[in-house]
């Protein structure tokens, strides 16, 4: 079902250029509202709206109540929290959705919009083209003793807080454990410390001084040099760091060396040795060591498209409770519907206490393989991958490369570009294979 402005995450963009203008905002409360309420099974309609904290937030939080108001919707606004605590809270308080105001990690003067169902997970491509027939339609407002009303949930950032503690054993502690924390400037900045700190651990923070301009800049899980730094600075145990709106993380262990998605499924997988949870789901572009070292643990491992829905849509057709991604997005699902970073974290922690091992020795098992990534620009995109040259080349890389190794051709989702990437156990055969494959990549693509 082809979508005009919903991409793989909700609507994204350049604030003040179309779609993501207040105008648009407005209409698009208007849409979701009159959706929700002409698809309402219950006796209210409800709808929750929470941010992150960059600047815009503020105009498309009232550009959006509006539009709901408009339809007929009450609201609830939760102001800035991380994008997992408005799954989790849209279920708690009965709402029909869950809207987020949020570009997760790209900087300040991006924002976007995404949903959430009633049941905490992002709306199908279903509900995402209805809505958008509805954007066609002119706004029109109910009469006013049917307008929504608006109010605002105070403890909000209280009930997640205990949320997040609750997917842990009463029993576990972070006692004795230095850790630093780094909160990109963003959604996470007054939830994460205390969650840890209420945990028992000693918490140094940084990257909680939100500015509304400095979301994410040199800071969070997308740049981790500030958090690497830090830890050996003040000699931590090790480091946490989140994206921009909190569904995102990545660690660092005490020598700073970056500990991404990859292996973090690895380590949270390695407690369900023995149990009934039988596999992990990762992406096309999850590392092939890592998926051989969770075999090791006898699991089975299955690879999703590149996007959390995707990952999450394979989780439920194998009937599997985790999955992830290289960037840090780790669906836990035993206790949470969508992405979330501080579940995550705390997750891999409580399987690091239950093995008794740090996060270098908790890794022994993981040998990653070198990998090498070359963007060659196309005519056509789509043709590529038929293309008897490149189908032949790939053919010859895949069976030089038997079972240790994978070829990857992605076309860019924005750009006339196709991803060529190599997998091998040494750089040697990575170099060869990828620099071979992409320049037969760019002769058929200036065909």
């Amino acid at each position: 079902m082809a979508r005009k402005y919903f991409g793989t995450d909700g609507i994204r963009g350049l604030v003040g250029e179309h779609p993501i203008t207040p105008d648009f905002a407005l209409h698009l409360g208007w849409a979701v509202g009159r959706y929700f309420a002409e698809n309402n099974s219950g006796e209210t309609n409800t709808i929750i709206i929470g941010k992150d904290t960059r600047i815009s937030g503020y105009m498309f939080e009232s550009a959006l109540q509006a539009g709901l108001v408009a339809a007929g919707v009450d609201v609830k606004l939760l102001g800035p929290m991380p994008t997992p605590a408005i799954a989790y809270l849209t279920r708690t308080f009965h709402a029909q959705a869950g809207i987020v105001i949020s570009a997760s990690h790209n900087p300040y003067h991006d924002n976007g919009i995404k949903f959430f169902s009633a049941d905490g997970v992002k709306l199908d491509d279903a509900a995402e083209v209805a809505i958008e027939s509805y954007l066609d339609k002119s706004l029109t407002c109910v009469d006013s003793e049917h307008l929504g009303k608006v109010n605002r949930i105070d403890d909000a950032a209280g009930r997640y807080i205990e949320y997040c503690k609750s997917t842990v054993p009463l029993s576990f502690s972070l006692k004795g454990l230095r850790i630093v924390l780094d909160c990109a400037h963003g959604a996470t900045y007054h939830i994460a410390v205390n969650v840890f700190r209420e945990l028992g651990a000693e918490i140094i923070a940084i990257g909680t001084e939100p500015d509304g301009l400095n979301i994410n800049e040199a800071v969070g899980s997308t740049s981790p040099a500030a958090l690497q730094a830090k830890v050996i600075e003040v000699r931590a145990d090790m480091g946490i760091a989140f994206d921009g709106d909190g569904d995102r993380v990545m660690f660092v262990d005490k020598m700073g060396n970056l500990i991404d998605g990859d292996e973090m499924l690895y380590i949270i997988a390695s407690q369900f040795s023995g149990s009934d949870k039988t596999g992990v789901v990762g992406t096309l572009m999850t590392n092939m060591g890592v998926e051989l070292a969770i075999k090791g643990l006898g699991l089975g491992f299955a690879r999703a498209d590149v996007g959390d829905r995707y990952v999450k849509a394979l989780m439920h057709k194998q009937g599997w409770s985790l999955g992830g991604e290289s960037s840090g997005h780790i669906i836990c699902g035993d206790v949470t519907t969508t992405g979330d970073g501080i579940v995550a974290a705390l997750q891999l922690l409580q399987a690091l206490k239950v093995s008794g091992k740090d996060l270098e020795s908790a890794l022994a098992g993981v040998k990653k393989f070198p990998m090498k990534m070359i963007n060659v620009r196309v005519k056509d995109k789509k043709a590529i991958a038929v293309h008897d040259d490149v189908v032949k080349a790939c053919a010859v890389a895949e069976k030089a490369l038997g079972d240790k190794g994978r070829v990857l051709l992605r076309p860019s989702g924005t750009e006339p570009v196709v991803r060529v990437m190599v997998e091998a156990e040494t750089e040697a055969q990575v170099i060869e294979h990828v620099e071979a494959l992409a320049a037969v990549v760019e002769k058929a693509g200036s065909e």
